[in-house]
Order: structure tokens, then sequence, then C-alpha cells
């Protein structure tokens, strides 16, 4: 108890709302600003970076594509020069010799009989002239007696390569063997020299899969032959497809990759960048901004300091009057406080205009209970209170009679406990419907009446309306539904006194009773006070 004591006793004034609301919208909106600033470059450098990798990807799949050509245009121009002098073995040591020194596409050329025997071979410290190949490649170019790119196998040399050939036929169209030419993938070739220059140090690398999903090429030699499987990137590139996509390489390295198929083979190119290298530059960009933002935070700070202490100074002058309203002096000390803006004055003069009345029936208000004990809802004592000070303000209201049909066989066939519960339902729905503004009390009994300040005769007639819908649409356990009949009238009307007022309510009331219940009667007088005329509704 002492706790919540003292937590009450606290004192915020305006100036500390105001600067706390400030505050925490400006570092809000700073962050919220921040945070997006940051999510929308971030984004952009990893969208930016993706199509830089699938670009990349296709343009090594372009070069890759173009010397796989040119290596099997070189080979079918050489296999038409054999053709041509195949009986001349001079012709044949130099068109290998040639194919391997003078390109570089291959690591090693050879001329195999359509038996198997390898006729001629560079370099020649392989030794396998005279000897018959039985490796993956060879078998494969005997086989298909046509231009091929085998897949990767172990040679008869034992160096991991793939092996590109091109059939020999006489002038009769018999077949006579096949050139070829190798390319090893675990040491320096071309087709290395060509992917490796790719390679850089902030991480980023790339490597080729065949069909088999066997890497053909990777900066990690020791991986080169090597299956790779449940990799999504693979499986989309080995699918003819090409494009992007953001991964967790083998290292767990979060990599945003690009691939693209290749066209004379069955392989696939991916290129990777690692993110963290990605998002590198867009800390130091955050900080510069974090730096050039952070004086302009402050100058706005303090001019809302500024601008804090003025709003909050006629305010908190008002406040302390409002504290000895019952002084004699009290009215003058509000005509002294300078209120600058336009809500300060409407609140002095609010106060000004309020003083009599409080001061009036301060005492009263103070002495008598102010509310029902059985609804919670206003009582009579305080509904004649509020009258009073709208009359005395001079501001106009309606006055909503509310009485419960047939409510004597509610109390008479369910008890009086089911009855206060009606009761209470009926309070909650009133209160439900009506605005803030408006003043709901019992008056006795099943009577209720609610007073709606500023309102006209058709606005009233709606709100009247919307309660009376509201309250037939409501299911009461064990009641069911009840209904209710409203009479409204209206002040200031024909200069008639607040009981005058009251009474033509209860006639309209007692009229919708006497009309057949549940509807709504707006008496005749105030309803010629507004040019949209009401009708009575069933």
């Amino acid at each position: 108890m002492r706790r919540l004591t003292k937590i009450l006793n606290i004192k915020l004034d305006l100036k500390k709302l105001i600067l706390f609301l400030a505050l925490s919208a400006t570092i809000v909106t700073f962050l919220n600003s921040f945070y997006s600033s940051y999510q929308v470059q971030k984004q952009q450098l990893k969208s930016e970076t993706l199509k830089s990798q699938s670009a990349y990807a296709a343009k090594l799949v372009s070069a890759t594509d173009r010397f796989l050509q040119s290596a099997q245009q070189q080979l079918a121009y050489s296999a038409s020069v054999i053709e041509a002098n195949f009986a001349n073995p001079a012709i044949l040591t130099q068109e290998v010799e040639r194919l391997k020194r003078q390109t570089d596409s291959f690591n090693s050329t050879v001329i195999v009989l359509a038996n198997g025997i390898v006729k001629d071979i560079s370099p020649k410290s392989l030794k396998l002239t005279g000897k018959k190949l039985d490796s993956y490649g060879a078998l494969q170019a005997l086989s298909v007696k046509e231009p091929m790119i085998s897949e990767p196998y172990t040679s008869a040399a034992n160096n991991l390569i793939i092996f590109i050939s091109h059939p020999l036929f006489d002038a009769n169209g018999g077949y006579l063997g096949y050139l070829g030419g190798s390319i090893y993938l675990k040491r320096a070739s071309i087709l290395h020299d060509l992917l490796q220059v790719h390679f850089h140090k902030d991480g980023s690398y790339l490597y080729v899969v065949d069909k088999n999903r066997r890497l053909l090429y990777h900066p990690d030699t020791s991986r080169i032959g090597e299956q790779v499987y449940n990799n999504e990137v693979i499986e989309a590139v080995l699918s003819g497809n090409h494009g992007t996509q953001q991964l967790i390489n083998s290292q767990n390295k979060a990599m945003l990759a690009g691939y693209a198929p290749l066209k004379t083979a069955p392989w696939g190119i991916i290129t990777q960048r690692p993110l963290e290298a990605t998002l590198e530059p867009l800390d130091g960009l955050m900080i510069n901004v974090l730096q050039r933002t952070l004086p302009i935070g402050f100058a706005t700070l303090l001019f809302i300091w500024l601008l804090a202490r003025l709003i909050a100074h006629p305010l908190r002058d008002l406040a302390k009057t409002a504290n000895s309203l019952h002084s004699p002096h009290v009215a003058q000390q509000l005509k002294d406080v300078k209120s600058w803006y336009f809500e300060s004055a409407e609140l002095r003069k609010a106060i000004l205009n309020s003083v009599g009345v409080l001061q009036n029936q301060i005492g009263m208000l103070r002495q008598e209970a102010q509310t029902d004990p059985l609804t919670g809802l206003h009582n009579r004592r305080s509904l004649d209170t509020t009258l009073t000070q709208l009359t005395v303000t001079h501001t106009p209201f309606a006055v909503l009679a509310i009485d419960i049909d047939f409510f004597k066989r509610v109390n008479d066939e369910f008890g009086h406990d089911i009855g206060d519960h009606v009761l209470q339902s009926l309070a909650n729905i009133v209160q439900d419907v009506t605005r803030t503004t408006d003043f709901v009390a019992r008056t006795g009994g099943e009577e209720f009446m609610v007073i709606s300040p500023n309102a006209t005769a058709s606005s009233a007639y709606l709100l009247a309306e919307r309660v009376r819908m509201q309250v037939s649409e409501t299911f009461i356990d064990p009641v069911g539904y009840i209904h209710v009949s409203i009479g409204v009238a209206g002040w200031p009307l024909q200069q008639l006194t607040l009981e005058e007022i009251l009474k033509l309510a209860d006639q309209a009331l007692y009229q919708a009773k006497h009309s057949g219940r549940n509807r709504t009667i707006v008496d005749s007088h105030y309803q010629g006070t507004d040019s949209e005329k009401t009708a009575e509704v069933r």
C-alpha cells in the first residue's frame, strides 16, 4: 500500500512529459530510419552482388564454351590433315606435336587406331606409343565414333582428365580411329588457367561440376574429382537453369552465388562471394550516416526542450490555479495567466466559465453520492447537478428518457435477482452505445436517462435508435431479448425550464409506450427545431 501511495505521489509535469514523448519519438524514428536504411542498403548490396555473380557465371560459361568449341575445331582441322596423310608417319607425328605445342589447349594429344592401339602421342614422355588404351575416355571415343567431350576419368598415365576427341575416317568412310586431346584437372592446364584467374582474395571463388555432380575445377585442388550431393545450386545448374541464390557453403559460411550451365558440355559453373565481404562496406557507410545525423539530432532535441518549456509554462500556471478554485481571488489569478496559444487560452476561458458553478456546487458534490449502487451509473442527484451545469454554461443538450417494456413480467417470472441483472445489462448496453461526452443515469426502477450535450433533434433521435436497436438485438441470459421505449426532448426550447424539458421527454416516452412500445418518439416541439425531420420508427 505504501509503495502504491509513493507511486501515485510522483509528480510528472507537462514539460517532462513532452520531452519524454519527443525524445522517445525522435529515438524511435531515428532507430527505425537507421534500421530501415541499413536493411534497404543491405538488400540492395545483396541484390547487386547476386546480379553480378550471375553475370560473372554467364561470362565464364561463355568463355569456357568458346574454349571447348575452339578445342573441338582444332581437333577437327587436325583430323582432316591426318585423314589425308594417314599413311605418312612423319605427318602424323608433326600434327600431334603441333596440336600439343601450338595452342596449349591440351596437356597431351594422341592418335589412336580403330583397335585401340596408340599410333602417335605427344608428349613422348608418356611412353604410350604402340600400347592399347583401355581407359574410360578411350573406349568411349571408339564407341561413339563422333566428336565428344568425355566425363572425368583417370587416364593410363594416372592423371584425372577430361578427353576431347574427333573421329578419323578414310576416303571411303571407313573408321580409322580418332584424334584426341586430354586436359588435366588436377594439374596445370589451359582450363585451369582460364578459371583460376578469376579467384579473389575477398573469399570469392568459383567451381565447375559435371552431370555426375563431380567437381571438375575448384580452388582447393584436393577437392577436384569429389562428388557433391544435397546442394541446391548444383541441382539447379545441372537441370539447365541459370540464376542466383543465397546459401551456406561447406565451411558454414553464408555465400551469394550465381550459376549458369554450359552449352558445349553437361557442366555447370557456380561463382560465389561471401555475404560478409559483400556487406563489409555497409558498416562504414552506416557509421558515416550516424556521425552526420547525430548533430542534427542534438539540435532537434534542444529545440524541442525550449518549445516544451514555452508550451508547459501557461498550463503549469493554470494547474497551480486550479488547485485553489475555492479561493475568492482565483478568477483574477486565472486572468493573469499568459496563455499565448489557442488551447491554453480556451482552457483558461473554460475554467473561468466553470469557476462560479464549481464554487456553488463543490460543497454539495462532496456530501452527496453520485452513482447508482446497482448499475454504477449516475443517480438522480448527479443528473440534477449535470443539468444545472449545462444550463449555467448555456450548453444545449438532448434528453433521452428510456424505460424497459414489460419489466414487471421479468421480475414476476424470473425474480428480482434476474431483474437486477437485466438492469445492469441495459446499463452496459447504453454506456457502450453512447459517446463519452454523454451523461447516462438511472433515475429509478427500470427508468434510465441520457443527457447528450450539443445534440440536435436528429442526432439525438439517431442516438436513441442506436440504443433501442442494440438493446433489442442483445440476448440477456436467461431472460432472452428485451425491448425499450424512448422519449426524446431537448434544451433550450422556447425558454422552457429544466422540469418542463424533462416532462416533455416523459410525455414522449409515454406516447411511445402507448403507440406499441419498442420505439422512439421525439417531442414534436423539439423535432421542429431541426431542419432534418425525424419520424417514428417501429
